[in-house]
């Protein structure tokens, strides 16, 4: 990329508008969430309890886990 185009690339990006709250707080939370989710699958694949109560209903089996 030559300086004209990173200059020009600097000018697009701050005439933009302010990135939603929201959208940054989700950004912030991603890699806690990632690892989070890392997390329940490796407890899956290696607990048929779990994860047979996961698929049963997934949104109870994560809130009775803490999740």
């Amino acid at each position: 990329m030559t300086a004209f185009d990173e200059e020009r690339l600097a000018r697009l990006i701050r005439a933009l508008p302010p990135a939603p709250t929201g959208w940054v707080r989700a950004a912030q939370e991603l890699p806690f969430a990632r690892a989070e989710v890392d997390e329940i699958v490796a407890r899956a694949e290696a607990d048929a309890a779990f994860r047979e109560r996961l698929v049963a209903d997934l949104e109870g089996a994560l809130a009775a886990e803490g999740y």
